[in-house]
């Protein structure tokens, strides 16, 4: 397999068509190796237009997920960021390459090895892991810049909302299948925010999410 002409691949036929356009987005995504975050027997996997499953009942993200999400955050690199979910540690390393410090949290132990492990080969050295629940709000570090949920949840918990500094955006795709949308939401002002519906996508839910209320009879 000729991993470059796959990359390019990539970028070219899913991520250019689904409206990315950001040159240092597309940059970014040459410049950190995906194939070397996915688990070694999906590696001839890791440019395909699906999600790459990386154990413990979780998948990766589609390319083309990762690369709309990075632009619509317009990441800055005085900018710290919350990520929700550090899974193979993919999105992880690209946060990082563009922003000053990002915080990740995984619930699943052996998940979070497998980033850590990841990351560090890669000689990432501005991220600071943490294992356990934070599918409800993470105020350790807070406020923070950015927010990224990488999970979606049916009810989006006010607490990242609270944890967003001024000017702060989170990413996070909201409702149930079959109907989700993604969204960047930006702290205009402390309680005050505007929000930018993406696109419609279909996500696993984070573990523990909050769950809306049900009618009962």
């Amino acid at each position: 397999m000729n991993l470059e002409q796959a990359r390019h691949n990539m970028v070219e036929q899913q991520i250019r068509p689904w409206e990315v356009l950001d040159q240092d987005v597309l940059d970014l995504l040459y410049a950190v190796p995906r194939e070397e975050f996915v688990p070694a027997v999906y590696r001839n996997l890791a440019f395909s237009d699906l999600e790459v499953p990386i154990g413990e009942g979780e998948r990766m993200w589609a390319p083309k997920i990762e690369a709309r999400a990075l632009q619509a955050l317009a990441i800055r690199r005085t900018d710290r960021v919350l990520e929700i979910g550090t899974g193979s540690g993919y999105l992880t390393a690209l946060l990082a390459r563009r922003a000053a410090q990002v915080c990740s949290v995984e619930l699943r132990p052996a998940l979070a090895a497998f980033g850590r492990a990841n990351l560090e080969r890669h000689g990432v050295d501005n991220v600071t892991l943490a294992t356990g629940d934070a599918a409800r709000g993470y105020a350790k570090g807070a406020p923070f810049d950015l927010i990224v949920l990488t999970g979606s949840t049916p009810v989006l918990p006010q607490a990242f909302l609270d944890s967003l500094a001024p000017g702060g955006r989170l990413f996070a795709v909201v409702g149930e299948a079959p109907v989700m949308t993604a969204k960047v939401i930006t702290c205009a002002a402390p309680g005050s925010y505007r929000i930018a519906e993406l696109f419609e996508t279909v996500l696993a839910p984070l573990a523990n999410c909050v769950q809306p209320a049900r009618f009962t009879f």
